[in-house]
């Protein structure tokens, strides 16, 4: 969609070769099971198993019929160090696939895929922290909802671009913002101020060209 003002014309369009936001700078390692769709992070499961085998005994292991291939096992594992932090990620898949934290109402079409988590060594580095207090685990578990929802926003084509046209001559462009709302995906924040004034006045569809 194209809409003009004073002669600019602004463009949000489908970004159809988005870069996957996991080969990004991302806090949480998001470990899923293997299957017809390459999902998550390449060694966010090895990393997992680190932590693992670094804070739980090889008794203990035993006693919990550990078995490292089987994701639930290291997930559970995981939990029991207590040296994480974590959130369980579920698909639907039909037709196209959709990730978040919470399970979805169809039994058939989804399930558990695996899960996300960040380290509380990691978390404390990262944000100069000496305790975790139960509000600051609080803000970790948002932080990792959102690097869930941006994932999801790729899986399911929700990135976009957008295009300013001036005198029929494109001026300014950008891609790769996830999310369809152009004032919350940050679309707005880039472009010159005739510009955002079309996008904060609403004049302006979302085009798949």
């Amino acid at each position: 969609m194209a809409t003009a003002t004073n002669k600019i014309t602004v463009r949000i369009i489908a970004d159809h070769t988005p870069e996957n936001p996991r080969t990004s700078d991302v806090l949480g390692m998001m470990v899923c099971a293997p299957g017809r769709h390459n999902l998550g992070d390449d060694n966010a499961k090895q990393y997992a198993l680190e932590i693992i085998y670094k804070h739980l005994s090889e008794k203990t292991l035993e006693m919990m019929h550990f078995d490292p291939d089987y994701l639930p096992d290291v997930e559970r594992a995981l939990q029991k160090t207590e040296q994480v932090i974590l959130l369980p990620l579920y698909l639907y898949d039909h037709g196209g696939i959709t990730m978040r934290t919470t399970p979805f109402r169809c039994p058939w079409d989804s399930g558990k895929v695996g899960f996300i988590f960040i380290s509380k060594a990691a978390a404390r580095t990262e944000f100069g922290w000496k305790r975790l207090t139960a509000g600051r685990i609080t803000t970790l578990q948002t932080y990792l909802e959102g690097e869930v929802e941006t994932y999801d926003q790729y899986l399911t084509g929700d990135v976009w671009g957008y295009e300013v046209v001036h005198d029929g001559e494109v001026v300014e462009s950008c891609w790769g913002f996830f999310g369809h709302d152009p004032i919350q995906n940050g679309i707005v924040d880039h472009l010159s101020d005739g510009a955002a004034e079309v996008i904060r006045l609403g004049k302006f569809e979302h085009t798949y060209q």
